[in-house]
């Protein structure tokens, strides 16, 4: 696990977040993905270790690999480690008896170590079990709603999470396959997708017709949207004044979320349009510090082939 860390741990837009987060020492800042460390071992060394971090993974095993790493450059004492979802952080910041926080970071991407090992079933392009749990203590994977979900719920999610225009046909696939076998494998799955598909658009598909599929049922094991609505939910609450939070999104669903809240919060009334009297008492809470999302350049992605897609948002709090 250690060497497959060394290996492809590259943490996305790491200047960035450190120039967006404009780390103060003595601060309090949130890593609330924290993988295997990357970002929050940025945000120590631009404070010369001078800040306090909470970290949070649904990942067992990435939080196993964080703490070594953390370990190995003598910050363990200024870095707070729990396996948990980031929506439950509100819970942990009271708990360490913290003020308010200067600074929170969410990087929402999948990790390379969770695609490249085939036990843990999120890419097709390795055949492994039908999981896609990024935390392992769960109970709900890819297997149960893939042989269990009704053929509206699964073209449901399909449709909503994966966007893909093919829905109701991978749908209709996968509940005709299952009446004659168990959908077991990742590469079982990926191959019902494909028959699915016409074969016109099989043949003039930049991507496998799969990556959608893939990516809406990992989103629904994972109830990825509702985490980060939750957590945008209560998180300003939770910083000072002049506080930065960071987000960095890898498909639009997050992204848009994310648009429209910081969007949002940057307004003052928020009623209706065609409302004359505002009744909603709305005061602008954040100011938006990325016009457009910042994306990698040419060279990251040339260091790094799976941060093409990153987008970077961020916000002051008022």
């Amino acid at each position: 696990m250690d060497q497959i860390h060394e290996q492809i741990h590259i943490p996305v837009l790491k200047d960035k977040v450190v120039e967006f987060l404009d780390i103060k020492k003595g601060g309090y800042y949130l890593d609330g993905t924290i993988g295997f460390g990357g970002h929050t071992l940025a945000m120590l060394e631009a404070a010369k270790g001078d800040i306090f971090i909470l970290g949070t993974d649904r990942d067992q095993d990435a939080l196993k690999i964080a703490k070594k790493a953390i370990e190995s450059k003598g910050y363990s004492h200024m870095v707070f480690l729990y396996h948990s979802n980031y929506s439950r952080v509100f819970d942990l910041i009271k708990g360490l008896g913290w003020d308010a926080l200067d600074g929170a970071l969410l990087d929402l991407g999948i990790s390379s170590y969770q695609v490249d090992i085939p036990e843990r079933g999120f890419s097709f392009h390795r055949d492994g079990p039908l999981d896609m749990r990024m935390d392992q203590t769960q109970k709900i994977s890819a297997y149960e709603l893939i042989n269990s979900l009704s053929y509206e719920e699964l073209k449901s999610i399909i449709r909503e999470y994966g966007e893909d225009p093919f829905a109701s046909r991978i749908a209709m696939k996968i509940v005709e396959t299952r009446k004659k076998r168990t959908i077991k494998t990742t590469r079982e799955l990926a191959s019902v997708v494909l028959e699915a598909y016409p074969a016109r658009f099989r043949r003039s598909a930049r991507r496998h017709p799969a990556t959608r599929t893939f990516q809406a049922l990992r989103v629904a094991v994972n109830r990825e949207l509702d985490e980060l609505n939750s957590f945008l939910s209560g998180i300003l609450d939770f910083f000072k004044p002049g506080g930065r939070l960071v987000i960095i999104s890898f498909h639009s669903l997050e992204d848009r979320i994310v648009k429209h809240f910081f969007k949002r919060e940057q307004r003052g009334c928020v009623c209706p349009p065609d409302q004359i009297l505002c009744t909603c008492n709305h005061k602008p809470r954040l100011k938006i510090l990325t016009k457009k999302p910042v994306v990698p350049d040419k060279w990251e992605i040339k260091q790094n082939k799976r941060s093409r897609s990153a987008k970077l948002r961020a916000a002051e709090i008022l």
